[in-house]
């Protein structure tokens, strides 16, 4: 077994989750793309917003490919435009 698969295996057993309920390659995937298309430190945060979404009942895989399409595209004409920057006064 890797480390990481016994990092898993803790963490999951830490948190009280079942092993079988974790995609390790969808969120790895998912990671992968948006630190490629979007911003390395995106990733890890992408995926904690993919756990809420899913803790809240969201399919994961339905979740996960929606973030991934968006990722894809982030920075393509038809990518939809981030919101603009809020100035606030001080």
């Amino acid at each position: 077994m890797s480390v990481l698969e016994d990092w898993i295996d803790a963490a999951c057993r830490e948190l009280g989750l079942e092993r079988g309920d974790i995609d390790r390659d969808l969120v790895l995937d998912l990671a992968r793309d948006v630190a490629h298309g979007v911003a390395r430190p995106g990733a890890p945060l992408t995926a904690y917003l993919l756990g809420l979404a899913v803790g809240r009942g969201a399919p994961a895989r339905d979740a996960a490919a929606r973030l991934t399409e968006m990722a894809e595209h982030w920075n393509t004409p038809e990518a939809p435009a981030p919101p603009p920057e809020t100035v606030l006064d001080a």
